[in-house]
């Protein structure tokens, strides 16, 4: 019978590991009703809701619409529509359910929630980000219909400063427990006294318990390692008084697998409550043994390792998903980071899904966690700061809660550019915020992300955080031991450069600062292009940030400088810096929206990992007679010499700090080729050719083989190419797509930043030869094929499997 117990916990510790939820809990995101605009009475359950458009969650609607410079969110929240959206959801609960608990997990509302459970209110959160639950035991109806329904108020705008998205845009969830049971984020494991021989884990458990009968029960918890192998045990015997107990546990696991970047090596604790009738209740706690420390002189090490943070910041959108939650969309962009040689997150400027957290901790990467974009102060006339003396504490309460047990999470930062950092006020702030960290978790560091890193910043100041953050101002690093001395510092936001994947201005050694200028002491807003790009040659930056390089150079030169997170990983819809409407989208991702990669990506590449980097821009395709640079990121060679048609156009190898080397050449057309040589040896080559007119469309899925499970997706490469297969530059075409079998068009883009189509449609132009399509999958397994055609170009057919 023992042996039957341990394999069914371990079956659920395996879905568990997807997943990141209990056994018990039951994915809710199927079968909601949805209107658009307020419903007078839609919170009633005899309410007639028969009309209404029936869909899964997540769900964003503002995607849906269509982008206008008329939208009260503007250009930086994204030019798409708010407003109000109801949604409701009918259910049965058997009879069988009427002696447990029965809760319901939102995991995020945007934003303004207001929940009811057959006409009772269950509560309010204005926090759009936060995950929250309430009890639906008091008011269900045992074997007959229930209705759940949610109002959500995105209609004061603007509240954000970038796209927020509207709606049940991440999961939820029903939780069927026992009147006994682990309580909601009821465990907390850290580990201590860590090395290669040993690790100690303490295990802190609060059980609820609303069944008065109940006097004692036993605590069980067991750590499995990876491989799903016992490898330590305890008991603990509880006797239960109040509503809450507060049981601790303590554990030694020998030669234990230490948790990195490089192996992200998890175990689990299942903890079971059991009493004299058997189990009553059952929670999975992730595991990841590691430790970490900061050091004023030497930066950041894990697991007794140097270890360089190099990280970036990402909003919460998927580009044409919008802010709807996909964990695939979520794992193609880290796997895109990870291949760029990235270790590190910042979850700007807000607690994320808890599914990114899930995936951080699987694939490793370190988490700055982020809570806030403003405290007391506004920034824009409807953000948080309304709400924040009344719900700060709730919310970040529940966000250390939810999230403390990652391994991943190396940080907390209480605030993003607070006004309050150059106010008295911010100090005072800043240590209740901290105050209430460190009452439910001692083990991470704390920080503040710093527009204003200067010893009279009241955050600072206040001794509330351990690591100092600078947001910009690269120009001062090197100056930190002296301004902060003993502290230690993190780049908590850097660069900002701005660039549109495939243009190029030239010249390209000159630097653009852009949107403006400071004249006499006021900002002049200077010329820019016309056609709103910015040049791809990493030479144009935001006036307060920096070029990739310059900062770049910085962090890899002192040891003491922690780690950076660059300001984007991804571009992200909303605050299109340098420009305003007709732009919607911003500029300042290393990938763009639809996550191909800009030239930049290989800087980071060459310099990030060991891989054999060699990358040459830009494109061949020019006027005969102009003349463009030509420049090369690499690594592991000694020179670069460059061929046009055949013919040596010199060598070229980097000096002192140089991240790339250049040649200046007249257009000629023809073949591009750069050799890559180390002590002599060839070791890499690359080749660019000039391309022809458009005449084929080329399809090429990241997977041909996915999960019909309704959620998962293939995301298809669509290449606009000549006759001989090479990318067209330039090609613009519009392309239709269209889709038989068990899938569907969950979106399209082409990383243009100023496109106004439909995101949601079938219908995409190129960009600079490239879109994308994210074909999803229903929950029925076959073939899907999509077929993509355009005028002029042949037809382009890709079948993918689901099963």
């Amino acid at each position: 019978m023992k042996k039957i117990a341990l394999i069914f916990f371990i079956i659920l510790n395996s879905i568990y590991l997807k997943a990141q939820r209990q056994p018990s809990d039951i994915n809710f995101n199927h079968n909601w009703q949805f209107k658009l605009g307020e419903q007078n009475g839609a919170e009633l359950q005899n309410y007639n809701a028969s009309a209404w458009r029936l869909l899964t969650v997540p769900h964003d609607w503002s995607i849906e619409g269509d982008f206008s410079k008329n939208h009260p969110v503007g250009p930086d929240g994204g030019a798409l529509p708010g407003g109000i959206g109801w949604y409701r959801k009918t259910f049965n609960v058997p009879v069988s359910y009427k002696d447990k608990k029965v809760y319901i997990d939102f995991d995020g509302v945007y934003c303004r929630s207001t929940i009811w459970i057959n006409g009772h209110k269950l509560g309010y959160r204005p926090n759009g980000f936060i995950s929250f639950r309430y009890d639906l035991t008091p008011y269900l109806n045992f074997d007959k219909s229930n209705v759940i329904s949610v109002k959500v108020d995105n209609s004061q705008q603007p509240n954000s400063r970038w796209y927020s998205g509207s709606g049940i845009y991440r999961n939820v969830w029903l939780v069927v427990q026992n009147q006994t049971a682990i309580d909601h984020w009821g465990s907390f494991v850290t580990s201590k006294d860590v090395d290669n021989a040993m690790a100690s884990v303490n295990l802190n458990l609060t059980v609820a318990n609303y069944n008065l009968a109940a006097k004692e029960v036993t605590v069980v918890s067991t750590i499995l390692n990876a491989e799903q192998k016992v490898v330590a045990t305890a008991r603990s015997k509880v006797a239960l008084q109040t509503t809450r107990s507060q049981v601790s546990q303590s554990f030694k696991v020998t030669n234990p697998q230490l948790w990195s970047v490089e192996r992200p090596y998890l175990y689990t604790v299942i903890s079971r409550i059991e009493n004299a009738k058997g189990v009553l209740s059952q929670y999975t706690t992730p595991l990841g043994i590691r430790y970490f420390k900061f050091d004023s002189k030497k930066g950041f090490y894990l697991n007794g390792k140097p270890l360089k943070i190099l990280g970036v910041c990402n909003h919460h959108d998927l580009g044409a998903l919008g802010a709807a939650f996909n964990v695939r969309a979520a794992e193609r962009q880290l796997e895109l980071l990870r291949a760029m040689g990235c270790n590190a997150i910042r979850t700007s400027h807000n607690p994320p899904a808890p599914e990114l957290l899930d995936l951080a901790d699987r694939m490793g990467f370190l988490i700055m966690d982020e809570a806030f974009d403003m405290w007391e102060k506004e920034k824009i006339k409807y953000d948080y700061h309304l709400s924040f003396k009344e719900w700060h504490e709730r919310d970040l309460q529940d966000q250390i809660l939810r999230d403390r047990n990652h391994p991943s999470v190396f940080c907390w930062s209480i605030g993003n550019e607070i006004p309050e950092q150059r106010m008295p006020q911010g100090s005072a702030i800043a240590r209740r915020l901290r105050e209430i960290v460190n009452k439910l978790d001692t083990t991470r560091l704390v920080t503040t992300a710093n527009n204003f890193p200067d010893t009279a910043n009241y955050i600072v100041k206040s001794g509330a955080v351990d690591l100092v953050g600078y947001n910009y101002n690269h120009k001062t690093f090197e100056n930190f031991p002296v301004d902060f001395p003993g502290k230690l510092f993190i780049a908590t936001e850097t660069t900002s450069a701005l660039q549109t994947r495939g243009v190029y201005d030239m010249p390209s050694d000159s630097v653009r600062r852009w949107p403006y200028k400071v004249i006499d002491g006021k900002e002049v807003r200077i010329p820019m292009n016309e056609d709103l790009t910015c040049s791809a040659y990493d030479n144009v930056a935001s006036t307060w940030g920096s070029t990739h390089e310059e900062t770049w150079k910085l962090i890899k030169k002192y040891d003491y400088l922690s780690g950076l997170f660059i300001w984007t990983g991804f571009d992200y819809l909303g605050e299109p810096t340098p420009y305003t409407w007709p732009a919607r989208s911003s500029y300042f991702g290393i990938l763009d929206l639809a996550g191909f990669p800009k030239d930049v990506y290989y800087l980071y590449q060459s310099e990030w990992t060991n891989k054999q980097v060699l990358h040459i821009f830009p494109h061949w395709n020019w006027k005969n007679g102009e003349t463009h640079d030509i420049w090369a990121y690499y690594n592991n060679a000694d020179e670069v010499e460059l061929f046009l048609n055949g013919k040596s156009v010199g060598v070229r190898k980097k000096q002192g700090d140089d991240l790339h080397v250049m040649w200046k050449l007249k257009f000629t057309p023809g073949v591009l080729k750069a050799v890559a040589r180390k002590n002599g040896k060839v070791i890499a080559t690359k080749e660019v050719k000039t391309a022809g007119q458009p005449a084929h469309i080329e399809l090429i899925a990241d997977r041909s083989r996915i999960k019909a499970n309704q959620t998962d997706l293939s995301f298809i490469t669509v290449r606009v190419t000549d006759k001989d297969g090479t990318v067209v530059p330039d090609a613009a075409n519009g392309i239709k797509f269209s889709v038989k079998g068990p899938g569907k068009i969950a979106g399209v883009d082409n990383g243009n930043p100023t496109s106004h189509l439909s995101m949601k449609g079938s219908y995409m132009k190129a960009f600079h030869g490239l879109s994308l399509v994210m074909l999803q999958s229903t929950q029925q397994a076959g073939n899907v094929t999509l077929t993509a055609t355009s005028p002029g170009l042949t037809t382009a057919t890709l079948t993918i499997t689901t099963r």
